[in-house]
């Protein structure tokens, strides 16, 4: 096919070695849960891939100390102290991210209670405490809905935007505790598809990021050697994910890079969810050891 029998749709996309440059200056970001762990990391990347950044964190001084990383570093943020379960405090992070920043094109659902490991009580189905089941699902799910409802007619005002829910390998495979968080976060993944759907045509996208084994702060204290090293006996790579692993998938997903992309469950986990149960086992097995 020659240059001038290529299809418009071809000829719209020629390559920028602008675009090469920071992906999204001038766009402004909502990060919630973004005063430590993945949350942070991905405020971080946004800001330096030039993205004004909102942070929504129940832990104010947390996101401050986030808020003055990145303006050290040249960029722009605001730190808005909220509970993402509440409709009207995070109606109230979206207002404020509009007035100092003038539009929403970027929402990254990322606060969550991460079941047994920050609230207790997150076992079996016989032993499941119901006030941590109802907790769970509303940090962890209702909040990502009350996320999208708010933010989803802000971005229609100026075209469109990149919605980009966090969500968990757990969602995907039954375990012996953390029942109502992994049946959150399966929860997030359908919603995710629901407003991929719904809104596509509008020119939103929306997408989940499943991690796996991410050392954050909170792993790092939470978790023994132990179980950090059984999982990771599971993982098809050679070490743990990090928080900046994790960024790196949410600006993809933020920027025009990724604007064929939408109502997909992108799994950023170390392989662990992509190989028969008995991996572990056959390579012992076998004896290998590396």
């Amino acid at each position: 096919m020659s240059q001038t029998d290529r299809p418009p749709s071809e000829e719209a996309l020629p390559i920028d070695p602008a675009r090469l440059g920071p992906r999204l200056t001038d766009r402004s970001a909502i990060v919630t849960g973004a005063a430590s762990g993945i949350g942070r990391a991905s405020a971080l990347r946004l800001a330096a891939e030039g993205a004004s950044v909102a942070i929504g964190d129940i832990d104010e001084a947390g996101a401050k100390t986030v808020v003055a990383e990145i303006e050290a570093a040249g960029g722009r943020a605001i730190a808005h102290r909220m509970d993402v379960s509440s409709e009207s405090e995070f109606q109230s992070l979206i207002e404020t991210t509009l007035e100092r920043f003038g539009r929403l094109d970027i929402l990254h659902n990322n606060a969550a209670a991460l079941g047994h490991a920050s609230i207790g009580g997150d076992n079996g189905i016989e032993s499941l405490d119901v006030d941590v089941w109802d907790r769970t699902l509303a940090i962890n799910t209702r909040s990502v809905m009350i996320g999208c409802k708010h933010a989803i007619p802000r971005m229609l005002e100026t075209g469109g935007g990149s919605i980009i829910n966090t969500s968990s390998g757990a969602a995907l495979l039954g375990g012996l505790t953390g029942t109502a968080y992994a049946t959150s976060k399966a929860a997030v993944n359908c919603l995710t598809q629901y407003v991929a759907t719904q809104y596509g045509k509008q020119g939103i996208r929306c997408n989940a990021i499943l991690p796996g084994l991410i050392m954050t702060p909170a792993v790092a204290v939470g978790m023994s050697q132990e179980a950090v090293d059984m999982i990771l006996d599971h993982h098809m790579t050679t070490e743990a994910g990090r928080p900046e692993d994790i960024a790196a998938m949410v600006a993809f997903l933020a920027s025009d890079e990724s604007r064929y992309v939408t109502g997909q469950l992108l799994r950023v986990d170390g392989g662990i969810t992509s190989h028969a149960p008995t991996f572990a086992d056959t390579r012992r097995m076998a004896g290998i050891t590396d």
